[in-house]
């Protein structure tokens, strides 16, 4: 098995693009979801789960420099302009083109546990708030909760990051066909699903990923923990760019026949260089 695409998302829930080198740090990957938009309705730093606008957006790095609060980056906007993150207009354009008053922000210093800490719900019913996150019907069963880290609770992302819980989500290859297999009549794309990394694994059948949980890896210089499958939301359904639909079969498909989950959650156990064609070699 081999890297076959690394994923950088500058800004949390916009596309992102691929890139052939990065590294690996404790955070995840260096240069991957450095700005986020602050919801200015309701508080708190949101994504495409909530402001599902978010994803016909597009976003890539200007300086290439290494992770920082100095980053800048570029946002390509529904109409085909671009805006800056340093450009004065870049929030008012962003809220214009989502249809909801947010403020672009850079990731902020793990000790600022104001700046991560969870908005309003949209619904005082619990129950109701989850099914709008995960995307679920009155008949679907939610995932377990218990699996994320405890800290998503009280905040939006564990703090220092604007990941949803873990640094990485893997796919595979594989998953990707598969889910074409399943789906003749959508629009599978890898930009729905929103990997950090994808692993060509041949002609491997179904979902192998799902395997992987509990196990180590090397890749490239680095070392990476698998951890257990990724329940998927209400955000694999979303509008991506124009040419990626809004389609609620592919997460009907995904609860009935996946158990819920689509790719697999890891950690970074050793930092280091990865690129496109390393190996993955189990430990």
């Amino acid at each position: 098995m081999r890297l076959h695409q690394i994923w950088i998302y500058p800004v949390k829930s916009m596309v992102g693009g691929t890139v052939d080198l990065a590294e690996l740090d404790q955070l995840g990957l260096v240069g991957d979801r450095i700005w986020a938009v602050r919801d200015l309705d309701r508080g708190g730093i949101r994504g495409a789960k909530k402001i599902g606008g978010l994803m016909r957006l597009a976003a890539r790095r200007v300086d290439g420099a290494a992770r920082g609060l100095d980053d800048v980056v570029e946002i390509a906007l529904p109409d085909g302009r671009t805006v800056r993150s340093d450009d004065a207009s870049v929030h008012e354009l962003v809220s214009e083109a989502i249809g909801h008053q947010v403020r672009l922000e850079s990731l902020a210093p793990a000790s600022d546990l104001d700046h991560y800490r969870r908005g309003a719900p949209d619904s005082d019913d619990i129950l109701a708030e989850l099914r709008g996150v995960f995307g679920r019907t009155d008949d679907e069963p939610l995932p377990d909760l218990t699996q994320f880290p405890p800290e998503v609770m009280e905040f939006e992302s564990p703090p220092g990051t604007y990941y949803d819980c873990w640094p990485l989500m893997i796919m595979s290859t594989s998953a990707l066909r598969a889910l074409g297999d399943a789906l003749p009549d959508s629009v599978v794309d890898v930009t729905r699903f929103r990997p950090s990394l994808v692993i060509d694994t041949g002609e491997e059948p179904g979902h192998p990923e799902f395997s992987w949980s509990g196990r180590r890896a090397t890749l490239g210089e680095a070392e990476v923990e698998f951890l257990g499958p990724c329940p998927r939301c209400v955000m694999v359904i979303r509008a991506v760019g124009k040419d990626v639909p809004e389609d609620r079969a592919v997460l009907r498909h995904i609860v009935r026949d996946l158990d819920q989950n689509v790719g697999v959650y890891a950690r970074i156990a050793k930092p280091g260089r990865i690129g496109v064609g390393d190996a993955l070699t189990f430990l």
